[in-house]
């Protein structure tokens, strides 16, 4: 037999024949690898009732991995650290739009499995630690993917995958090896079943990074401790700067050799020469392209590996390893990860048709991935000052796509998780805005680090919205001071111009009718919960920037328009105009005219009348346009006329008629966006998931309301797509939702009760929700006009509806 050290010959691999179809058998798991088509699978669940499977099996990982929804199929627990899927494109970042989850369902090899991912984002990084099982000689480079065996990449089929919660597995035909995963919170867990009689290796490429670029490794490090223990660690100059990223990696079987490679191109100065005369001999290695084989004897048993994650070092990732997975058994690790899931799934109980079902199981599993811990099981933590910490009474998260989440996301969590959760969120922030060297709360910050992606200071009223709802296990002053140095730091975008002028000036910044619109929002949010506080100074202050929205609005054009420095509107304008300088945020004035959601009372004065408002929101729902005008703008899809359903600015819009008085004309709206942006395939998001969001939206809209304004305490009432659902609140009590007569043919809602009671306002209160109960609908096939059109009936504004009237 040939030596194992002498397949490690770049570009010099044989070709394996394809894999035969592998019996069930040889799972200790029972998955069969000759599984039906993704389509054909598809069509079966379709099939059967909605009381057919669990909560657990209705999920499909694989929904979103299409074209738009940027979501990953591999294996995670509820807000895991690790989250361990596989890679099937690395490209530099200007390219990588694409693959910001690592995984597009239209690919046909794997580079191998990477132990970090983020879910539905709009930019991206991570794919750290990338793993490959390997049979037989192996490559060091990636190769081309479209010229097979010219690298490490394998081919596969989506034939042999299945993706559930907590687990993933795929069979990699170049190499004919079954691949599995699962995961701890801190701890991927991986089971490669290799072919008889072939060697076997497992290659380690810390060059492999989503969204890449030459030189975005600063250094990393593997090193082979004298138990066999594989230790590491990598910093990248990434979305987060200056990230850097600790592991533990153990085997099941003993090493029988190893290799360890720096790949990085000559440098003008490399430092003295390591102990070790080869690639073979090196018990440790640091650089800027580190690759590393690890061999091990044929045998006939599957190779179980371990890797453990940690934010702070080396030796806390093997005890996050110890505290976690401190044995190889792969079985009990994937059925306490599939035990978790079904206690995080039980949080909602859905009876529906099987397609909705699906959808409505699958966005609960992508709500509940983010923001995911981020600290090691003794507390410490890596901070946005990129200094250790350690998390005292509460548990360090990161992850926050806060310009998505504080819409929907977060306040869908304080329905369905337990109370400590939020907590944990609320404690994160005001740790992160003490550590911060800006002295402000996140922005977009993941694994501690700030990115400033994105605008507004929207950790905000996800604070707010938690201390409106009684949730107080945090220091209610600390949180309040955090967010009023937020909002008072007039270094970040262009907040000192927005404090002086009442408006953040166009010809200054390129966001900025955007940015005035989501200040005064989060604004209204400060003064909502500093009132409560009895803080009244701040209240009025806050108060009164909230009403900054209307500074930027022109009641002769009747749109949201952005105003220069000297406080003149721009000229000529185009409400449609989005894109660089246009004044708005991934949209453009259809979008952001109505985003007042502390006060569309105020915008129905403006406009003059309810009708003005109906008529504004029909003509963008109805407007003709071309997909072409904005082909350049990322992140705009699932166009409905100027309705963007693709993209968190128009997420409230369907709810505004509501505010107008007329809620048939919402719930006719509701279901033209729930049947044409939603389905459950690979492609079935037409927009990013945005770390939940778009999925919190589908779930909210298909219990029947919505919080548009978090932090009011209030749901607007929409119309339901579930003939019934139970939420199964956090402080024990049940809150059921009833449907009768749910058909496509019945989309508008002919009467509401409430606990038996006749509900004639178009809102429901976070306290009657939590106080468990029923809200009952009867659905027609006419609109009833007379329901909700009251000006008491309908739901908060700063402007008393009374006062438009």
């Amino acid at each position: 037999m040939e030596s194992i050290l002498s397949k490690h010959l770049p570009n010099n691999r044989k070709q394996l024949p394809l894999p035969l179809c592998i019996a069930a058998t040889l799972l200790t798991t029972a998955l069969s690898i000759c599984s039906p088509t993704y389509a054909q699978a598809n069509n079966q669940t379709n099939s059967q009732t909605d009381k057919a499977s669990t909560p657990y099996e209705a999920v499909d990982p694989l929904i979103g991995t299409g074209p738009d929804g940027h979501t990953f199929p591999g294996a995670t627990v509820p807000f895991g650290m690790v989250q361990l899927s596989p890679d099937t494109q690395i490209r530099h970042f200007k390219q990588s739009y694409k693959w910001a989850a690592g995984y597009r369902y239209e690919d046909t090899t794997i580079l191998g499995f990477s132990h970090t991912h983020f879910s539905g984002a709009g930019h991206s990084d991570l794919g750290d630690m990338l793993l490959q099982p390997i049979s037989g000689e192996v490559r060091l480079d990636p190769g081309d993917i479209d010229h097979p065996n010219s690298g490490y990449r394998s081919r596969f089929t989506h034939k042999t995958e299945t993706a559930h919660p907590g687990y993933y597995a795929v069979t990699l035909d170049d190499y004919n090896i079954r691949a599995e995963l699962t995961a701890t919170p801190r701890v991927g867990v991986h089971r490669y079943t290799f072919p008889t009689g072939q060697l076997e290796h497992v290659l380690m490429d810390l060059r492999s990074s989503i969204y890449n670029y030459e030189g975005k490794v600063l250094w990393s490090r593997i090193r082979i401790r004298p138990d066999g223990t594989i230790t590491g660690m990598r910093e990248t100059r990434g979305w987060a700067p200056g990230r850097q990223l600790y592991f533990a990696m153990r085997f099941s079987q003993p090493l029988a050799s190893h290799s360890l490679y720096d790949r990085e191109p000559p440098v003008e100065y490399h430092g003295f020469a390591t102990p070790g005369t080869g690639s073979q001999d090196k018990q440790s290695i640091e650089g800027r392209g580190l690759v590393a084989v690890f061999d091990f004897a044929t045998t006939s048993q599957p190779l179980i590996v371990k890797v453990a994650l940690s934010p702070t070092s080396e030796d806390n990732a093997i005890a996050n390893m110890d505290a976690e997975a401190p044995t190889f058994d792969f079985d009990q690790i994937h059925a306490a990860a599939r035990a978790s899931w079904e206690r995080a799934l039980a949080a909602i109980d859905i009876h529906a048709t099987p397609d909705m079902r699906k959808n409505l199981y699958t966005a609960l599993y992508h709500t509940l991935l983010a923001p995911s811990i981020s600290m090691d099981v003794d507390g410490s933590y890596r901070g946005p000052d990129n200094q250790v910490h350690k998390a005292d009474g509460f548990h360090f998260v990161s992850s926050f796509s806060l310009w998505d989440t504080y819409r929907a996301e977060q306040p869908l969590m304080t329905l369905i998780e337990p109370e400590s959760r939020t907590v944990d969120v609320v404690r994160s922030l005001i740790e992160s805005q003490k550590e911060s060297p800006f002295g402000i709360l996140p922005i977009w910050q993941f694994q501690g680090i700030e990115t400033w992606c994105m605008i507004g200071y929207h950790a905000v009223p996800e604070i707010a919205d938690a201390y409106m709802k009684g949730i107080h296990g945090f220091d209610a002053k600390q949180a309040l001071d955090a967010m009023v140095a937020s909002a008072t730091y007039a270094p970040y975008g262009n907040l000192g111009e927005y404090m002086k002028l009442g408006y953040v000036p166009v010809d200054h910044d390129g966001e900025a009718a955007s940015k005035t619109m989501e200040y005064a929002f989060d604004d209204w949010t400060i003064s909502r919960m500093a009132a409560s506080m009895g803080q009244k100074d701040i209240a009025a202050t806050f108060a009164k920037r909230a009403e900054n929205w209307r500074n930027v609005f022109n009641p002769q054009t009747g749109f949201v328009q952005p105003k220069l420095a000297d406080g003149t509107f721009r000229e000529p304008f185009d409400p449609a105009r989005a894109g660089a300088d246009s004044g708005f945020t991934e949209g453009n004035s259809w979008q952001y005219s109505w985003y007042q959601p502390q006060d569309e009372a105020g915008l129905i004065h403006l406009l003059r009348g309810d009708q003005q408002l109906v008529a504004k929101l029909d003509a963008m729902f109805d407007a003709k346009v071309d997909p072409r005008q904005y082909a350049d703008v990322e992140d705009i899809g699932g166009l409905i006329g100027q309705y963007i359903h693709g993209n968190e600015p128009s997420h409230h819009l369907a709810y505004l008629y509501n505010y107008a008085g007329q809620p048939w004309r919402t719930q006719k709206r509701l279901q033209q966006i729930v049947d044409s942006q939603y389905r459950p395939a690979p492609d079935g998001l037409v927009g990013n998931d945005d770390l939940g969001q778009m999925s919190a939206w589908l779930l909210f809209t298909s219990l029947g309301f919505y919080p548009v304004a978090p932090a009011s305490n209030e749901y607007v009432i929409g119309r339901p797509f579930v003939e019934e659902a139970t939420l199964n609140l956090p402080n024990g009590r049940h809150f059921r939702i009833t449907a009768e007569h749910m058909t496509p043919q019945n989309p508008y809602v002919s009467s509401i009760t409430l606990n038996g009671k006749p509900l004639d306002r178009s809102y429901l209160r976070h306290e009657e929700i939590m106080q468990g109960g029923e809200l009952h609908f009867i659905m027609g096939s006419k609109p009833n006009v007379t329901w909700g059109t009251e000006p008491s009936a309908r739901p908060y504004s700063m402007t008393s509806a009374t006062q438009t009237h």
